[in-house]
């Protein structure tokens, strides 16, 4: 088949790209390897997924009917809901007749004769477009643990990106959970809820903070949506487009007893603020980064009942925030259960997975259920496995080898038409906030290319070049860059992605869209267009 646009993934990007595409009046297909829509909240049904944004700063604000009808049932939504929402939007819009379900692509090739990508899907069938939009996300591309014996397993497994639909019951079962990330938390305090037993098998402690969730009643709800338009202004105000944004004041700049407070009051209150809402050097600056890291640490201590537990459970190799924060419910209280066990692999390391549980260098573990909190291979892993190629044949992945390089993370040099929603280098934060900016843009281009007989874009190495340089510059100083994280391109079980790279833009969120509103109000002279 034939059309102007193909998009890659039916999530929350690229069902948004479907309908401003549609109502360019373009003939759309979306391919999704699933069999539903959601994206994240398709493959993320783990026990305990759910937002770390509060909801109603999360959902899509095109469509003010939609903001009218439909009702979050609590402030950081659990992943069933979220699903039951993008499923409403998905029929609202009438977006399924444009989708394929169980459609993974497999290969992406530009053709220059024609101007257009030839994409084959892995049931072997092709399909062209004037347009290809990837819409893969950053945390999309699962890994699993360089273990031997993972296939050994005879009892049920499975990474937390890879849950079946149907609930699995824990209930009096001896469950392991590899991994205490952010997915990692979130599963351990579910989990531990029904396990008859569950033990904890820990590489690295993560800093957490509280979410303090709660739920939204009808009348809650009524007034929330009054605020709409405060809400979304707040969104496009901030740094990342969270409720929160960094406190103007320097740590030291207070006075110990205030700076305590003011702590206090974070920890205590709902969502990031913890971490986007913090004095504005903490992870910039050395002193305050300890400063900070030593109080959570002191929340952790007087949470965890074990002090042998608890100093397992705070990080010495990063300091808070420079990882991503999981945000938690109880889950160091987990630790207090009686039939909860920490195990630090770091000391005793695993060394095989068994057919009945595991083994590491003390001991011999036997399970019903293993679960898998081992991540993803984060930001470019979800385009290396697809095989992306432009011009002459140049290979994506070979183009991106040592970091990707990238034009305001929309565009990439020798592959033309091709364009990333949440792409390497774009900006992040909350990521719908993200999206709907990133959705709108990529549409302007296009529409300024189809009212001018316009057939091909392609980014100049020279705006590549500034980008990436300004990207690298950007991440100066900031303290994250120096840990290994996802954030930065590590990941132990991926070949090659042991080194640290620029793998993201740490700059604001309104800044971001300054630079990209310049250049489509200059016209997009800035892009080779012909």
């Amino acid at each position: 088949m034939t059309y102007d646009a193909i998009i890659i993934g039916a999530g929350i990007s690229g069902l948004y790209q479907l309908l401003t595409l549609r109502r360019l009046g373009l003939s759309v297909h979306v391919f999704e390897s699933g069999t539903g829509v959601g994206g994240t909240w398709y493959w993320n049904r783990y026990p305990g997924a759910r937002f770390d944004s509060e909801s109603y700063s999360y959902g899509y604000s095109f469509s003010q009917e939609l903001l009218d009808e439909w009702d979050w049932t609590e402030h950081f939504s659990p992943q069933p809901k979220t699903l039951e929402y993008l499923n409403v939007v998905a029929d609202k819009f009438d977006l399924r007749r444009d989708i394929t379900f169980n459609a993974k692509v497999t290969a992406a090739h530009w053709r220059e004769a024609t101007r257009d990508w030839h994409v084959t899907l892995e049931d072997g069938s092709t399909h062209d477009a004037r347009f290809l939009i990837t819409a893969i996300g950053p945390l999309s591309a699962p890994t699993m643990p360089t273990i031997p014996g993972v296939e050994d397993f005879k009892g049920f497994s499975c990474h937390t990106a890879r849950f079946p639909k149907e609930p699995v019951d824990f209930r009096g079962k001896r469950v392991a959970v590899i991994g205490t990330g952010a997915t990692g938390v979130q599963t351990i305090q579910e989990v531990a809820k029904t396990a008859g037993t569950l033990t904890v098998f820990q590489r690295t402690p993560n800093w957490t903070a509280p979410l303090h969730n709660s739920p939204i009643s009808r009348e809650e709800m009524a007034e929330i949506r009054k605020t709409y338009p405060d809400i979304l202004k707040r969104c496009q105000e901030t740094f990342s487009c969270f409720l929160h944004t960094p406190d103007p004041r320097g740590t030291f700049e207070v006075a110990p007893e205030e700076r305590e407070a003011h702590w206090e009051k974070l920890y205590g209150s709902k969502g990031f603020g913890m971490w986007q809402g913090n004095f504005r050097d903490i992870l910039t600056d050395r002193k305050a980064n300890a400063a900070v890291s030593e109080f959570v640490a002191r929340k952790i201590r007087q949470r965890v009942k074990d002090p042998k537990v608890a100093e397992k459970l705070i990080p010495t190799n990063h300091g808070f925030g420079t990882r991503r924060v999981p945000l938690e419910t109880k889950y160091l209280e987990v630790y207090n259960q009686p039939n909860v066990r920490l195990v630090d692999i770091k000391e005793t390391p695993i060394e095989r997975i068994t057919p009945a549980g595991l083994d590491t260098t003390a001991e011999k573990f036997e399970f019903d259920i293993i679960i898998y909190a081992t991540g993803f291979d984060a930001i470019t892993g979800s385009f290396d496995r697809i095989d992306f190629r432009g011009v002459d044949g140049l290979r994506l992945k070979d183009k991106w080898k040592g970091g990707p390089k990238t034009w305001l993370g929309v565009q990439v040099e020798g592959f033309p038409n091709m364009f990333m929603l949440m792409g390497p280098h774009t900006a992040l934060g909350n990521i719908p906030r993200s999206i709907e900016y990133n959705v709108d843009w990529v549409t302007g281009v296009i529409r300024h290319m189809r009212e001018n007989g316009l057939t091909r874009a392609e980014c100049s190495p020279e705006g590549v070049a500034a980008w990436t340089e300004h990207v690298k510059s950007l991440g100066v100083g900031l303290l994250s860059n120096e840990i290994d994280s996802w954030m930065t391109g590590i990941n132990r079980n991926v070949e090659g992605k042991n080194e640290r790279i620029i793998a993201r833009y740490s700059g604001s969120a309104p800044a971001y869209r300054a630079r990209c509103d310049a250049v489509a109000e200059g016209g997009y002279r800035e892009m080779k267009l012909g």
